[in-house]
């Protein structure tokens, strides 16, 4: 049996990898918590079924896949103990800054008791603190005006109670523009620290 994963990332469960037409597995669809649809293909021999909602489901046969449709009672009970061992999904905040500056906006300030909560709620967490720039200015200034911006978040998490060993920080300047623009354009969105929390 072999998996193609369309979409923006697709949760399979499977109680077995087929080794010969005579084995079975079972493969599971779940639901993406943000609700973006994402589709798998099992492929056994010279069939194949498109999982493609939430809950469809496939077991492979001496006959090729069969589908059929799960439900969350049913995924509980066969995987709640996998499920239980995942590890909580990324999640991602955005600051941004002031132009030319590594000082936060007003309404970035508010979004730090968000960040402080998630990484507490979380074991062991792994924080990466990405910085941006918007189009002004050369490669060399913005890298390190992103790296300013990565290190002035690093430093204010450190401060709150937050281990330096859990950050990471990097800069990638200019090279990720999220509302893309000519160089040498002044975009405030583009100015920006994502911080990762896994």
């Amino acid at each position: 049996m072999t998996e193609s994963v369309r979409g923006c990332r697709a949760w399979l469960i499977a109680c077995a990898l087929l080794a010969a037409c005579a084995s079975s597995g079972t493969v599971v669809l779940l639901p993406e918590k943000d609700g973006k649809p994402t589709a798998v293909t099992v492929k056994q021999g010279d069939k194949d079924i498109v999982l493609d909602q939430p809950y469809a489901a496939a077991k492979t046969t001496a006959f090729g896949p069969r589908s059929y449709t799960s439900s969350a009672q049913e995924v509980q009970a066969q995987f709640g103990s996998a499920l239980a061992a995942e590890p909580a999904r990324a999640s991602s905040f955005t600051l941004y800054f002031v132009e030319g500056k590594n000082e936060l906006t007003d309404e970035s300030k508010k979004v730090v008791d968000q960040i402080l909560s998630e990484i507490a709620r979380r074991p062991v967490p792994d924080v990466l603190v990405v910085g941006h720039t918007d189009a002004v200015g050369n490669d060399q200034y913005n890298d390190a005006l992103g790296l300013q911006r990565a290190d002035t978040v690093r430093a204010a998490l450190v401060r709150l109670g937050i281990p330096e060993t859990d950050i990471r920080v990097i800069s990638r300047g200019k090279r990720e523009l999220a509302v893309p623009t000519a160089d040498g354009v002044a975009e405030p969105r583009n100015r920006r620290v994502e911080i990762i929390v896994r």
